[in-house]
């Protein structure tokens, strides 16, 4: 088992009512008990997206656990009506007791492929549902969107800083994922205490209003913070800001952080004066409703760090990932849906991805029957949960860090033309083999 962190909440009624009457129905016409296999896949990508990133896997296994039906949640079902007996007697003694699979996390997943895989008896499968969707439709949408800013920031640090943009335990679950696919850091605490995300903050304009003066606030920053400090230079006049903040740190100052106004004339202008008053070394920061589009825009301007808050945390335009939850197969038996536009293909799934001579991915290989592996293929379904307990060890931390280097790895192996941030196809194409 993981090396546990911060007890989270209990996810138990984080789920969908139906879920319970499913139960309660197969329980009483003794199907519950039926071996089946669930899958998660997303039919497509969000409109005009190259790749998703699978992301939220590690925090789906630490509630797993605690995914348990106490007294309390037995009284609020009472509560709400659910008073079936067998129901609340068979929940009452829930442990999850099947097996799990799936594509790492931080791995690229494309239309079709296989997320993750649950087998378990019905009732048991089916509870986790709206679980494993919140978990990752949320953060694999973070991860997609937060991809693609690092992308477009070639190698430049970008800081995740959108916690006031959205719900509190959100707030932490999106520094998460953006630092899986490369975000630097978050202004996030919680996200440094449960992960281990390093953070970053220095003042906002309210510091600057609070002094007399521009001066007496830069001073105290500093005499607190030391002068490898950021300093906000735009609450009055820019280039006065930038004057004051050198005079105030001397030219060792770390850093000025630019948040209105036109970004790369203001990013140009402002490097031009730091270096003539001799503070070549000092970073220049800016922040301000940046999205992967304006972090682009911002290439040929001499920017050392992004800071990205409500695009980010919002998943840009695609805050989910339209991941769905089918049952693939009973007892041995495929089983599909086949209503009109939400078809899916019976079968539990086997998964690779295939790479040319030079390691490049070519083609996402999904099947219902095991798949002939050719030089350069890669498994892409590995075990997570095997009979109940959680396969893979360590902490929080440690298991963010694994998942953040595989996805640099996967994300290597991409063709050129999915780091284009125009509106395209999918990078890879799913064949059925």
């Amino acid at each position: 088992m993981p090396t546990p962190g911060p007890t989270p909440p209990a996810p138990a009624l984080l789920t969908d009512r139906y879920e319970l009457t499913m139960v309660a129905a197969a329980l009483a016409d003794g199907t519950a008990r039926r071996d089946c296999v669930f899958e998660v896949f997303a039919r497509r990508l969000p409109h005009g997206r190259r790749y998703g990133v699978v992301a939220g896997t590690g925090r789906l296994l630490e509630a797993l656990p605690h995914f348990r039906f106490g007294d309390d949640e037995l009284a609020t079902l009472r509560e709400q009506g659910l008073t079936d007996r067998r129901l609340l007697d068979w929940l009452a003694d829930f442990r999850f007791s099947g097996d799990i699979e799936g594509y790492a996390e931080g791995d690229l997943y494309f239309p079709g492929s296989p997320v993750l895989t649950v087998r378990a008896p019905f009732a048991e499968g089916v509870l986790l549902e709206t679980l494993a969707l919140s978990v990752l439709n949320h953060d694999s949408a973070i991860a997609s969107a937060a991809a693609r800013m690092v992308a477009a920031a070639c190698e430049r640090p970008c800081i995740e800083m959108g916690s006031r943009r959205t719900h509190e335990e959100a707030a932490v679950a999106a520094a998460r994922a953006a630092h899986l696919v490369g975000f630097a850091s978050t202004s996030n605490l919680e996200a440094g205490r449960r992960y281990g995300v390093p953070t970053t903050g220095t003042a906002a304009h309210a510091f600057t209003l609070l002094h007399d003066d521009e001066r007496s606030a830069f001073r105290s920053q500093v005499q607190t913070l030391g002068t490898g400090t950021t300093l906000l230079v735009d609450t009055y006049d820019v280039d006065q800001g930038i004057r004051t903040a050198v005079e105030v740190a001397g030219p060792e100052l770390g850093a000025i952080r630019l948040d209105s106004g036109d970004l790369p004339t203001l990013a140009t202008h402002a490097r031009e004066l730091l270096d003539s008053l001799g503070a070549t070394e000092t970073r220049i920061v800016v922040t301000s409703d940046l999205d992967e589009y304006a972090i682009a825009g911002l290439m040929a301007a001499p920017v050392d760090g992004y800071g990205v808050g409500t695009s980010l945390v919002t998943g840009s335009g695609a805050p989910t990932m339209g991941m769905v939850y089918k049952l693939v197969e009973r007892d041995g038996i495929p089983v599909a849906k086949k209503s009109k536009d939400k078809a899916s293909v019976g079968g539990r799934k086997h998964a690779l991805r295939r790479h040319d001579a030079n390691g490049i991915a070519v083609a996402e290989v999904v099947s219902s029957e095991p798949i002939a592996p050719r030089d350069g293929d890669r498994d892409l379904v590995v075990p997570l949960v095997e009979a109940g307990e959680v396969c893979d060890a360590g902490s929080p931390a440690e298991l963010l860090a694994r998942a953040r280097a595989h996805h640099e790895r996967a994300r290597a192996a991409l063709p050129q033309e999915a780091w284009a941030l125009s509106r395209g196809d999918s990078a890879l194409e799913t064949v059925n083999a």
